[in-house]
């Protein structure tokens, strides 16, 4: 197994981090990753292998200690399915999934239409950056839809999202800490004060129909479901919002025809955009057993690091894999994980995703790049600092 030093916060590999992704599968199936003291694996049959095997999952074998001045973030963790295996997991997601249902996402579809033609109608004439005034407020004015809370707390929920989401990001400071840390609080006493008040005064909401989930006499708690709520705004807000502008960033440096976001060839454009250029780039699993993975031998408490984008252009998966092509056979990629924790909301960013783009390519079709993208220091998320754009008008 070959050993490889990059450091994720490198300039070069912020921009581009692909070149590193070849170099390290073109030694084998795992390598590693010696900034973060990993195995790592971008390669796609090993990825799906690991996320598809219930050996290997998202809680530690042995609890990791905790710094006090963290313990409110981690508090809400202990909650998030995100984090949990079963039973613990199984009981969570069947719940959500009980009030998260796809009639009730299928449902959001005008209201999407309605906002990503009121953003893009919105748009200034000239020049202008799209995440701020595009990309970041549809996926969260919407899910603030969802939930059921008011419209002009997207501000605050779009604010204590970006600083929890820094507890991910590598290298990590104490600034950023103190930030999630704040935001958390001020998030749980929110949404703790709005589900004491919906189960007064029930809704055609998201959070009351998670009030009246029930499994078996069974029914989320009130930390669970605060939990839950802000998984679905922090997970589903900064993937779709990074999504969006990687995908529009995609779509102009290729010069993609117009017919690609088409009605008939969306579906397919979309999840190319998924494949192509992600906008998250890492998840980790441990290990529960001793177990092979082609040729790899794992032992219980080991970590493994799971590079979804560079298994997303794996050439042993993929014809052409590092070109952007819209009309190439829809197939699974890993941009949503797989297995047990498949992301519960990808049908929701799907559903963004494939309204928002022909609507704002419809309404702007001389939208053009007013400078080049340059991505920001997020990783393990992949995602652009801005998107100066110009929508063709004066």
């Amino acid at each position: 197994m070959q050993k490889l030093q990059q450091s994720p916060k490198d300039p070069g590999f912020v921009q581009n981090p692909y070149p590193f992704y070849e170099r390290a599968r073109s030694g084998g199936p795992f390598f590693h990753w010696q900034d973060y003291d990993l195995v790592c694996t971008g390669n796609a049959a090993a990825v799906n292998a690991i996320f598809r095997d219930r050996r290997f999952g998202r809680e530690p074998v042995d609890p990791l200690p905790i710094p006090a001045h963290l313990a409110p973030f981690y508090a809400v963790e202990a909650h998030s399915m995100l984090e949990l295996e079963p039973p613990r997991h199984t009981r969570l997601r069947n719940l959500v999934l009980r009030a998260f249902t796809s009639r009730r996402i299928a449902g959001l579809g005008p209201d999407i239409t309605a906002l990503a033609t009121e953003l893009a109608d919105a748009l200034p004439p000239g020049r202008c950056d799209l995440l701020q005034a595009f990309a970041q407020p549809l996926p969260v004015r919407i899910i603030a839809r969802l939930l059921g809370v008011p419209e002009d707390m997207a501000p605050d929920l779009l604010r204590w999202s970006n600083a929890m989401v820094g507890m991910y990001m590598a290298g990590r400071t104490r600034d950023m800490e103190d930030r999630a840390i704040a935001a958390t609080e001020a998030f749980v006493a929110f949404l703790r004060s709005y589900v004491e008040e919906r189960r007064a005064q029930p809704a055609d909401d998201l959070i009351t129909q998670l009030i009246a989930a029930e499994m078996d006499g069974d029914a989320l708690s009130t930390d669970e479901l605060i939990s839950t709520c802000i998984l679905l705004l922090n997970a589903g807000h900064e993937a779709t919002v990074h999504t969006i502008g990687n995908g529009v960033k995609t779509l102009l440096e290729t010069r993609t025809q117009a017919s690609a976001l088409g009605p008939d060839a969306v579906a397919g454009t979309v999840e190319e955009i998924l494949r192509f250029d992600p906008a998250l780039h890492m998840f980790t699993r441990y290990c529960y057993a001793e177990v092979e993975v082609m040729g790899q031998t794992f032992q219980r408490g080991d970590r493994v690091g799971l590079l979804l984008a560079a298994a997303n252009r794996d050439p042993g998966a993929w014809d052409r894999p590092a070109q952007f092509l819209p009309g190439r056979p829809t197939r699974p990629n890993v941009s949503f994980g797989a297995g047990l924790h498949f992301c519960v909301g990808a049908p929701l960013a799907r559903l963004e995703l494939q309204i928002a783009l022909p609507i704002l390519f419809a309404r702007h079709p001389s939208l053009q790049l007013a400078a080049p993208p340059q991505y920001g220091d997020v990783y393990h998320f992949h995602g652009l600092k801005e998107l100066l754009v110009t929508t063709g008008s004066d």
